[in-house]
């Protein structure tokens, strides 16, 4: 992706991300904010640059200044032509000159400003040695729910990435699975993903028996058979924005164990997104789900949050956890996935995206959560 995202965003819309990305940064006691090339970048300008190197790219934002992007003269053409550009000032350098004194004629001296998290320690080190006084903190720590509340064009592309997600899982519950190796059905899933309309598959997570209770086990060469639970988790990025759903399926009948282990999961994941309504705090959904599955007395194998926020990136604040709490606002996004995990026999985890309503939640993965028995 070269200059602009593909989401339909104006200027006006990168310029009130902007303005409001500035003011919150002096309500958090920040003179600025300093956006390296990232998602933070691409949401707030819709700039990706060409190539991200050595050489310093920088959007630097301050309360009451207009916001500047520096950049390489020889990347200066290319970041003209981003949506955002027309409301931004280029401050292009070229090799051979410092691209830190550049940038500290734009700062406080003695400020201290938020860094996007994907910031190079070699720019942040060469900004601290020409501005020694200055000092930083991440973005994620100063100001986590920056891109949380997502606008009606953002809920848009969200919901079309969901149901690009909903239409793999029934095209993937078609294919053969017994007989072929994770891998081959991971590999069904970023075909599927691409087909219907991704531009960037993030991970196809395809755990088979065993392997299912290791919720991160992506895929391997094991040979999917009769009998077995299988954990599908894929998603990506499409038209900008991401997309993130689980479904476990079983191959052949399941044992009656099973299937009253994929109920309690099932029962947790509706408990969690009945319980989203703005003014409950984060903490309070995993609660909800988490309750459901110590209730069943498999407390001690559901080993993870119940959520992750989802926007232009695939995993971001808000989190679902205990301690988090923020309040739920309308436009938030994220999962709500719990999961019970077996050691040494098998998985279930059920996942969809949910956004925050003015009085509810709403689902943006509506394919069922019934168990699925494939071939």
């Amino acid at each position: 992706m070269t200059g602009t995202t593909a989401a339909p965003f104006t200027a006006g819309d990168y310029k009130s991300r902007m303005t409001r990305a500035a003011h919150s940064a002096a309500d958090a006691g920040l003179a600025g904010l300093l956006v390296a090339p990232g998602p933070d970048m691409v949401w707030l300008t819709g700039y990706t640059p060409t190539a991200v190197t050595e050489r310093l790219t920088l959007l630097v934002l301050a309360p009451g200044r207009d916001p500047v992007l520096v950049v390489p003269t020889l990347e200066a053409a290319d970041a003209e032509k981003a949506d955002g550009a027309a409301v931004l000032s280029l401050r292009d350098w070229t090799d051979g000159t410092d691209p830190y004194a550049v940038t500290a004629g734009l700062l406080a001296r003695d400020g201290r400003f938020g860094v996007s998290d994907n910031a190079w320690a070699i720019h942040l080190l060469g900004l601290q040695k020409a501005l020694p006084d200055t000092s930083y903190a991440s973005l994620t720590d100063a100001l986590p729910m920056l891109r949380a509340v997502k606008d009606a064009a953002e809920l848009e592309l969200l919901a079309a990435a969901g149901a690009a997600a909903d239409a793999t899982f029934e095209e993937i519950r078609k294919v053969p699975f017994a007989g072929r190796r994770e891998s081959d059905v991971g590999h069904d899933l970023a075909d599927l993903l691409r087909r219907f309309g991704h531009d960037q598959v993030d991970f196809t997570i395809v755990g088979s028996g065993p392997n299912g209770a290791n919720p991160h086990h992506e895929v391997g060469d094991r040979v999917l058979q009769d009998g077995d639970m299988v954990v599908l988790d894929f998603g990506g990025l499409k038209d900008g924005y991401g997309s993130d759903t689980t479904r476990t399926v079983h191959v052949g009948p399941p044992t009656a164990e099973e299937r009253e282990v994929h109920d309690i999961v099932r029962a947790a994941q509706e408990a969690g997104f009945r319980a989203v309504r703005p003014g409950v705090a984060c903490q309070e959904v995993d609660r909800a789900a988490r309750a459901v599955i110590a209730g069943a007395g498999y407390g001690e194998f559901f080993i993870h949050r119940t959520g992750h926020g989802i926007g232009v990136t695939t995993h971001e604040p808000p989190y679902m956890i205990e301690g988090e709490e923020q309040p739920l606002v309308p436009g938030m996004c994220f999962s709500v996935e719990p999961g019970i995990y077996l050691p040494g026999r098998f998985g279930v985890r059920i996942e969809d995206i949910v956004t925050v309503t003015a009085d509810g939640g709403r689902r943006f993965n509506n394919t069922t959560r019934e168990m699925v028995v494939v071939g």
